[in-house]
């Protein structure tokens, strides 16, 4: 059981919904929370997306008719987090303080006419939503129902805008940051195209969407855009604290999308979000294990290294087909979730999302989605007391740079699609393995994988040559180490910073087609083919590295081209070793790099089971196994067992069942 600041105990696991009281009446809540109870859901999130039906009008608060909806779910049994609203902001905000309004970058202003059209770094916004929060957290900070407080919905998301009253908080931002233009026309290389800022108010913002001509200013404009959502959700975190000390915090990050303009590693670290949390779609299909992977993968991105649970706020329910909740469940459970929290409760009736499908239907009936959420709820409670939530032990780790998505737009592959690459890699192992910040980990692991992390700051480059010297094994992939922490190219030896570490000489790059066109007639072809600890590789790529070793072992070579050239590189360096990899992340390359790295290391292998199945020991008698295919698998064990699950005896294995999941106690 985990205590929250009310005193309420919350189980090891749990299951809840998103539910929107605003939209109904007292007579559905009460005849939801009936059905909520008969189905053990013990958890709902409220309050999200509704700001302005706390606060219809500028300072009139209408908390009572919220009142007695915490007071139903107290007496229900069932416990709240409890969203503060502060986006999207009411229209009678935007229409009091126009400057809160995006703009867009032809210097168009854009009517607030759908969610998340707030500028979060103004003034006006923050002084209202922070006296929003303010009241909500002092009513509601000693309910008996609440859990803990949600954190805005998605923060980071929307558009950027570009108002003027953003530029003349940039140009504060880079004053602090700089001091003098002179710095900041090095920084920005100025003199390039006869761009050279003579004062700071000539400073613009970079346009929308484009990269060309000045990527040092579109990657500090970046880091301004994610400083202002970071210091956003501080403010609003010293209210809660101010007003609920102790109380639980989450959140719901969405850190997958890629129009996410929000770093969230310095939070992360700093771990004042203490039940980190975001939403967990990956798709409908219960065949579609790769959605299910990069699921898995925005759930890392959002823990980073934190040790404490995770809370899934939003869970996939909308397009969900029969089974896929379940699987998709004991799977999060994995990666340290604690709540299975479904998006939504009930198929909406209006707005933008009219048309998504809850547990219960627009006539208040429910369907067979709350049937399976029923059936998580039963089998969360027998789990209880037997190690969950799990806690990641991981000795893989794999670095995610905010600056590096950014830079590496221009390149045929981002890095953090190559971090998500590196990433599976692991997982498909039953294996842990942490997302990390390089500047901000203390890299306690035994092997780190550095994924195209194209921006290599002196902080990073440092953590990881004291890694690798302290016996650490480092992996790095193509479109690494190139540029500075103001985005500009190393003129000196790359790997930059790291190039003695590696013992190479990364030069350019050759077009992976155009070579085989000319060694083989291959026209358009983009493979790359090689041997490799006596196993031939072949791995799709654009381009390839020119790799010059200077104190490194070459492990493999390019055959069949006009030269042979070096694609995988070895070094060592102090007690550890550092290996390159000539081309962006892929796993025809990864999966046996991987396998003799590990050996080496003598990192502990997962549970031995057939492919298709992940698997963690979850505590020494308690194994979680799930099958993620359409076939039954055997799974074998060492002497006698029960499936907590099944409440079934095993004895020397069992077979698990198409997409089925099982927990095992060993005798």
């Amino acid at each position: 059981m985990n205590p929250s600041a009310t005193g309420q105990h919350l189980p090891d696991l749990m299951v809840g919904a998103n539910y929107h009281p605003h939209d109904s009446d007292p007579a559905t809540w009460r005849r939801d929370v009936a059905m909520m109870r008969e189905a053990c859901i013990r958890m709902v999130r409220l309050g999200h997306l509704a700001w302005d039906t706390f606060e219809p009008s500028d300072g009139e608060f209408t908390f009572e008719w919220f009142d007695e909806v915490m007071d139903l779910m107290q007496a229900n049994g069932v416990a709240v987090i409890l969203d503060i609203a502060v986006r999207p902001a009411p229209l009678w905000l935007h229409r009091k303080h126009p400057s809160i309004d995006v703009v867009d970058s032809h210097g168009n202003r854009l009517y607030p006419n759908h969610r998340y059209m707030d500028d979060v770094g103004d003034p006006a916004f923050r002084s209202h939503a922070m006296r929003f929060a303010d009241r909500l957290t002092k009513r509601y900070a000693g309910h008996p129902a609440l859990a803990a407080f949600g954190i805005d919905n998605e923060p980071g998301d929307g558009p950027i805008s570009y108002s003027e009253t953003v530029r003349s908080r940039f140009i504060a931002w880079l004053e602090d940051k700089y001091g003098t233009v002179e710095a900041l026309d090095t920084a920005w290389a100025g003199h390039r195209w006869s761009r050279r800022i003579g004062d700071f108010a000539d400073v613009g913002l970079p346009q929308s969407g484009t990269y060309t001509g000045a990527p040092e200013r579109v990657l500090d404009f970046r880091r301004f855009i994610s400083h202002e959502v970071e210091t956003y959700l501080e403010a609003l975190l010293d209210v809660v604290e101010a007003n609920a000390p102790g109380m639980l915090t989450t959140t719901n990050m969405w850190y997958y999308a890629d129009k996410k303009h929000f770093d969230y590693a310095p939070s992360a670290y700093r771990g004042r979000i203490t039940r980190a949390g975001n939403g967990f779609y990956p798709g409908g299909a219960i065949i579609d294990n790769e959605g299910l992977r990069g699921a898995l993968f925005g759930m890392a991105r959002i823990q980073y290294e934190n040790t404490t649970p995770f809370w899934c706020t939003e869970f996939t329910t909308m397009t969900a087909v029969p089974g896929s909740i379940r699987k998709s469940a004991y799977a999060s459970l994995m990666m340290g979730n604690q709540l299975v929290c479904g998006w939504t409760w009930q198929t909406m009736h209006a707005g933008e999302e009219q048309f998504l499908q809850g547990m219960v239907d627009w006539d208040g009936r429910p369907n067979r989605k709350l049937d399976e959420y029923r059936r998580i709820a039963a089998e969360f409670a027998k789990l209880e007391g037997r190690g969950f939530p799990y806690r990641p032990r991981a000795e893989v780790a794999v670095a995610l740079d905010f600056p590096s998505q950014i830079a590496s737009a221009v390149f045929p592959e981002r890095h953090d699609r190559q971090a998500q690459t590196a990433f599976e890699a692991v997982i498909d192992r039953n294996l842990d393995v942490r997302v990390v910040d390089l500047a901000r980990s203390a890299l306690e692991f035994k092997l780190l994988v550095v994924p195209g992390v194209l921006v290599l700051a002196e902080a990073a480059a440092a953590r990881v040559r004291a890694f690798v010297e302290g016996g650490g094994t480092v992996i790095m992939t193509s479109y690494s180490a190139a540029l500075d922490a103001d985005g500009q190219a190393f003129a000196s030896t790359r790997p930059g910073r790291l190039d003695d570490v590696f013992g190479i000489r990364v030069g350019s790059y050759e077009e992976t087609a155009m070579l085989n066109e000319l060694a083989l007639g291959r026209a358009g072809s983009e493979r790359l083919d090689f041997d490799f600890g006596g196993r031939a590789v072949s791995a799709a790529t654009p381009r390839f590295d020119l790799v010059e070793p200077t104190t490194a072992e070459t492990l493999a070579r390019a055959t069949g081209l006009d030269a042979p050239y070096p694609l995988i590189t070895a070094n060592r360096y102090g007690s550890g070793r550092a290996v390159y990899v000539a081309l962006p992340a892929r796993r025809e390359v990864l999966d046996p790099l991987l396998e003799s790295e590990l050996a080496l290391l003598e990192v502990a292998a997962g549970p031995a089971v057939p492919a298709g199945v992940m698997a963690r020991a979850v505590d020494e008698r308690h194994v979680l196994y799930l099958n993620l295919d359409a076939e039954p698998k055997s799974i074998a064990l060492q002497g006698e067992a029960t499936g907590v699950l099944s409440e079934a005896r095993f004895d020397g294995g069992f077979l698990l069942g198409p997409y089925d999941a099982e927990v095992v106690e060993l005798d």
